[in-house]
């Protein structure tokens, strides 16, 4: 949950899709089967066969891919970063299922009961049990709780998101967190290690938690981010200028967003801070301190290897997984577009029914039009004050990355997105 900003071949209409997973009965009870176990349908579940189907891809892990390459990148500099014996101290976990408890998602990590993500509209939800993983950092507990101390976990991510060349459903994510004793942290850094603590009886503030002690919470803090801005160092080019930015996380405290100078603008790279002492109590580590930070990396990807549009990640096309085949992740590559086809656009007008979720809709095009669908934009909202009813206005765009759309398929596209807003959201098309 770090950082919200970071994916298959070109979709067909989803009446030609072909599912990896499926919802079906077993007895009265409608179940969904993935990764080889079914959930029970019930009242929360919101996941659509076009979500579903990409769990498994893992993008980052397929070779000359441009995320597999990132991940490399990243992974290559906590190896050389930090060595115990010659040996690299930083494990790596890159193939965790994407199939969370909400307590793993929400709870585990001090996620507030009224936290916008855990909206049905925000996230997505095999049942009121289970879900699809909105960050990677849902997996922490379970490793700080089997006794590691310096770990990276990668994988794929799922929210429910608007419709643009910078955002997608499913995206990729990098955590890292760094756990430190009392002779760990001190140890190199200070004459006499002996004469500090970790724990005081210190108040909350701006700067620290409550039982950190200053020095504790200067020193992890001066680690962490020295550690990521050699990262983004290693990344984007040593001469690159950072800033950070105080931010808020429910799992950590305090907590930063890193950015940087990149192409003319500030970027954000990550989000970060000194992990929360309840968690780490509660997992059998109360004896350390530690820090936390996690990287979108398709947003970054993006910006590296000049990708215009994120619907390109999840591209089989030759063309463009051929521009990243390397041997050495750290070589410089600019993807080339290969197809400057015209977009063609339709506009869908509707009366929302109450409870009306634009996540909802926006599921409903992916669904029906897969990555042909370019970005979806609300460009009318028309309140009718006589009958208490309000209608909205929705451009579609379609291009195809590869080759030139005719109007009669995206008419056909169309159709089925009005029939399918109609039967499943109850609205009424004008």
């Amino acid at each position: 949950m770090f950082s919200r900003r970071t994916l298959v071949a070109v979709l067909a209409p989803v009446k030609h899709l072909r599912c990896l997973s499926k919802q079906s009965a077993v007895g009265e009870q409608k179940v969904t089967s993935l990764l080889g176990k079914d959930y029970k349908v019930d009242s929360w579940t919101n996941t659509t066969p076009s979500i579903l189907e990409k769990v498994g891809t893992n993008l980052h892990t397929q070779k000359d891919h441009p995320l597999c390459l990132l991940n490399e990148r990243i992974k290559t500099f906590f190896y050389k970063s930090f060595t115990k014996r010659g040996n690299p101290i930083f494990s790596v976990y890159d193939n965790e299922s994407p199939v969370v408890t909400l307590k793993q998602n929400f709870d585990n990590l001090l996620v507030e009961e009224n936290h916008p993500s855990r909206n049905q509209a925000d996230s997505y939800y095999l049942n009121s049990e289970y879900m699809l993983r909105a960050h990677t950092t849902a997996h922490q507990r379970e490793f700080i709780r089997a006794g590691l101390n310096s770990f990276l976990i990668s994988g794929d991510v799922y929210r429910r998101d608007t419709i643009d060349k910078s955002h997608y459903p499913v995206f990729h994510q990098v955590d890292g967190v760094k756990l430190f004793s009392k002779t760990e942290l001190f140890g190199d850094h200070v004459s006499k290690p002996d004469l500090l603590e970790l724990f005081g009886d210190t108040e909350l503030s701006p700067h620290n938690q409550a039982g950190h002690t200053v020095e504790a919470a200067l020193t992890v803090q001066t680690h962490l981010k020295n550690t990521l801005e050699d990262l983004a160092s290693a990344l984007f080019g040593k001469d690159i200028k950072t800033r950070w930015v105080d931010a808020y996380f429910p799992f950590t405290h305090p907590s930063w967003e890193l950015e940087i100078w990149y192409q003319d603008d500030w970027l954000e790279v990550l989000g970060c801070g000194v992990m929360q002492q309840q968690i780490l109590n509660e997992c059998g580590a109360d004896s350390k301190v530690g820090w936390a930070f996690g990287m979108g990396m398709e947003r970054l990807a993006m910006k590296l290897y000049n990708i215009p549009d994120i619907r390109l990640f999840w591209n089989k096309d030759p063309r463009f997984l051929d521009q990243f085949k390397s041997d050495d992740p750290d070589k410089p590559i600019t993807f080339q577009p290969f197809s400057t086809h015209p977009p063609c656009h339709n506009d869908i007008s509707f009366w929302v029914p109450t409870g009306f979720q634009e996540n909802d809709f926006y599921d409903i095009v992916r669904s029906c039009g897969g990555n042909i669908v370019e970005q979806v934009e609300l460009i009318d909202v028309y309140n009718y004050t006589k009958l208490q009813k309000t209608s909205h206005c929705y451009r579609v765009i379609y291009r195809h990355p590869s080759r030139a759309l005719q109007s009669e398929e995206v008419d056909e596209i169309t159709k089925l997105i009005k029939a399918e807003a109609e039967t499943r959201l109850n609205v009424t098309l004008r």
